[in-house]
């Protein structure tokens, strides 16, 4: 693999010849004949033919950021298509508010209440006996790709992609690193080359700025959809990648640096617009991020994979204040309370787009409530797999392919390590939020008020009660995430106070965090 080193040239052209031919390939390559006689080859696949999975996951991407979902300033046209093909979701859950405890939800099947893994934090890490949603597919005959960002651990720990289920991976290991767009290096991992380590990007070195990473990402999966195809050489192997964008998330350092963190290679098609520089560059990652996976699309139906392909987006959490922007200014978080880093809707509801033409009919749009931690069990239905027991999540594959879904949630349940304590259930239609350990709850009523402007605690106080209830029982203590109470802060006058201010509360309309050096 020493053709890495020499850079980018190598890595992009074709990440085609390197990852072709030894990296980002099956075992069973699908440019190699059988050691049979073709006469033996059946005129068709086997049926049913279990489907293959793309998972695409924008990171910090908000709500309201995609035309499909009432963005009128983003130009989304390929997402937007493909939520006319499938299922939109308008009430789909982040398993968290920041990113590595929502890809732990997601991955594990289980919300921060029961997860090991409950905040952003340097040395965190999946442990050796958790069980993914990767290593479960895998399992049941999926060659299994990961490409962007991990987020679950850094390296030499027992979380690494490699050890948790991915056949194939290359991005990055830890969420500091995945701020870079342009960084120099990024993690692989081949067992067929074999290769275990760091890509030099040599032609991002001295500030260079030519090889950017979701361009990368891109080329990289349409490489890996074209090897794995199923067909009759592999015996119809379906895989599952795992693309996790890091679009629109910012580069907090560069933000701090220069005051735009929003890195992209140029801000068209918003060039023109009369709006600040980092608002035009996250506007521009996100359609940049849209033009790709209608590439990705292209390439599903050229290649014949279309109908058979479940293609899933959603967002990891919600959309931040940091590198410069304003979520208000471009209306990420929609009609919704909150940002990254809140409780409240804006922090941790997000976009879902499900398609599959063989089975899901298209122009749906569904309100049916569901969170990151239900994609394990319900992907392992697709797979023809019962899920593994002892998650939290539940299947949603009846609705997905139009039976009736019995099966539903009877609280969905988050909490919150930074800035102290937070947490918030959903139970029916009602939301409650937790500020503050010890504060007592604020109570929404989403159906009538889902941007959580009223709280109506006082006036039904048997809901409270209930909620207390589902509280109590629906975490688990974990060391390394103890309840704590909010920092203090100096109030005026000098006297302490655990208050924290209105613009890192939620007492706000749109409450979220300054720029932080948090991931």
């Amino acid at each position: 693999m020493r053709c890495f080193s020499v850079g980018v040239k190598v890595v992009g052209v074709a990440l085609a010849t390197v990852w072709a031919a030894t990296g980002f390939s099956a075992e069973l390559p699908s440019s190699a004949p059988p050691a049979t006689n073709e006469t033996a080859r059946p005129s068709r696949p086997p049926a049913p033919r279990r489907p293959s999975i793309l998972l695409i996951v924008a990171d910090d991407l908000g709500y309201g950021d995609l035309g499909c979902y009432g963005s009128t300033r983003i130009q989304t046209p390929n997402l937007d298509r493909l939520a006319a093909e499938g299922i939109r979701f308008t009430q789909f859950y982040a398993g968290s508010t920041v990113c590595a405890p929502a890809r732990a939800a997601l991955m594990l099947g289980k919300h921060t209440g029961h997860l090991n893994l409950r905040g952003n934090r340097r040395g965190a890490t999946l442990q050796a006996d958790e069980l993914t949603l990767a290593e479960w597919l895998r399992a049941a005959g999926y060659h299994t790709g990961l490409i962007g960002k991990w987020g679950l651990a850094e390296e030499g720990l027992p979380g690494v992609p490699w050890k948790k289920g991915f056949n194939e991976f290359v991005g990055y290991l830890d969420n500091v690193h995945a701020h870079d767009y342009y960084t120099t290096y990024l993690w692989r991992y081949d067992p067929v080359t074999p290769y275990e380590g760091k890509v030099t990007l040599i032609e991002n070195f001295a500030g260079a700025k030519r090889t950017y990473i979701p361009d990368l990402c891109t080329k990289a999966a349409t490489n890996f959809i074209r090897i794995h195809k199923p067909d009759w050489y592999n015996q119809y192997r379906p895989f599952f990648l795992m693309l996790c964008y890091t679009t629109p998330h910012a580069n907090n350092e560069e933000g701090r640096r220069t005051g735009n963190g929003m890195q992209v290679p140029t801000d068209a098609p918003y060039s023109d617009r009369p709006w600040p520089q980092p608002e035009k560059n996250k506007a521009a990652m996100i359609t940049r991020m849209d033009a790709d996976i209608g590439r990705i699309m292209e390439l599903l139906k050229a290649s014949g994979q279309e109908e058979n392909t479940i293609v899933i987006f959603t967002s990891d959490n919600g959309p931040h204040r940091e590198g410069g922007v304003d979520p208000a200014f471009l209306g990420s978080s929609g009609p919704l309370r909150g940002i990254k880093r809140d409780l409240y809707e804006g922090g941790i509801r997000v976009p879902m787009i499900v398609r599959w033409p063989a089975r899901i009919r298209p122009g749906q749009v569904s309100d049916f409530v569901w969170a990151h931690w239900d994609l394990f069990p319900t992907l392992a239905e697709a797979a023809g797999t019962n899920a593994p027991a002892g998650l939290d999540g539940i299947s949603v594959f009846p609705l997905w392919v139009g039976e009736t879904q019995t099966n539903r949630h009877e609280y969905l349940y988050w909490e919150f390590h930074e800035r102290g304590f937070q947490q918030a259930l959903r139970w029916g239609d009602w939301k409650a939020v937790r500020p503050q350990w010890g504060s007592p709850l604020e109570l929404y009523n989403l159906r009538e008020d889902p941007g959580e402007r009223r709280n109506v605690a006082e006036q039904h106080p048997d809901v409270v009660a209930k909620i207390e209830d589902l509280l109590a029982r629906a975490r688990v203590d974990a060391p390394d995430w103890p309840i704590r109470p909010p920092p203090q802060v100096q109030a005026p006058g000098g006297a302490a106070t655990n208050r924290l201010p209105a613009a890192v509360s939620g007492d706000s309309p749109n409450p979220g965090t300054p720029a932080s050096n948090q991931p």
